[in-house]
């Protein structure tokens, strides 16, 4: 497996945001992770990305504990987006880039720089604040900052979350065609059902920092006896019993 996560668990002053959880994600797959809101899908992210301190359990990437490692040694092939963490709002989306692009030590940077904007197309407010941008402008340059780098980890937190139709079925599009033509494993939380549907090869439900059930989309659906993604999340979400 490529990454690893073992019996991991997070407590916040007394608090069980992350109960003991274990999964795989194959190399150059997407795995969902999905959940009602406070289920611990975010604390799972920090603590992958080195973000946050797991309390207890392990995260491996090629049978390599990064809580043991060298995280710098192995981090520079990771990258996040989440339109809940900002970039510096003062620095035009150009400075965003670049700055990003020396702390992950890209080569030719100029180059790639060049290339996932006209990929996103934002280049035509490169000379903006990135504070003075739209939501969804906001998350073309978030993504377009997760990928400077060509990570072979890509972490999502809801990334097309607050997007009108036509840019959320834009980003979508694109992460879809990138992972195809990329060696890129991800990790995607996300409240949006058709988005998961679309993107992820399996996914796993959260609730109360417990994994409640996992398995493709397709396998979940029937296993739940229901029409679709949503409303097998909703039984899930709503139910009382515990799965799996």
């Amino acid at each position: 497996m490529f990454i690893q996560i073992k019996n991991l668990s997070k407590v916040y002053n007394k608090f069980l945001a992350v109960d003991k959880i274990s999964f795989e994600i194959n190399k150059n797959k997407t795995l969902g992770l999905l959940g009602p809101n406070g289920c611990g899908k975010t604390t799972t992210i920090g603590m992958i990305l080195g973000l946050v301190a797991p309390s207890n359990g392990e995260i491996i990437i090629e049978n390599k504990n990064i809580n043991k490692f060298k995280r710098h040694e192995i981090l520079f092939r990771f990258n996040f987006a989440s339109p809940y963490v900002e970039l510096p709002k003062k620095l035009t989306v150009k400075q965003n880039l670049e700055i990003y692009g020396r702390l992950y030590g890209v080569h030719d940077l100029n180059k790639r720089i060049s290339e996932i904007s006209s990929d996103l197309d934002i280049k035509k407010f490169f000379e903006r604040k990135t504070g003075e941008l739209s939501s969804g402008q906001k998350n073309r340059v978030s993504l377009a900052k997760s990928l400077i780098n060509k990570p072979e980890i890509l972490l999502l937190d809801e990334p097309t979350a607050s997007l009108d139709p036509d840019i959320g079925d834009f980003v979508r599009s694109y992460i879809d065609e990138y992972k195809s033509k990329n060696k890129v494993t991800i990790l995607l939380a996300s409240h949006n059902m058709n988005e998961v549907e679309r993107l992820c090869d399996s996914v796993i439900m959260m609730k109360k920092g417990k994994i409640l059930d996992r398995g493709t989309c397709k396998n979940l659906i029937i296993k739940h006896g229901r029409d679709n993604l949503e409303d097998t999340f909703l039984k899930l979400a709503r139910s009382k019993d515990e799965f799996q």
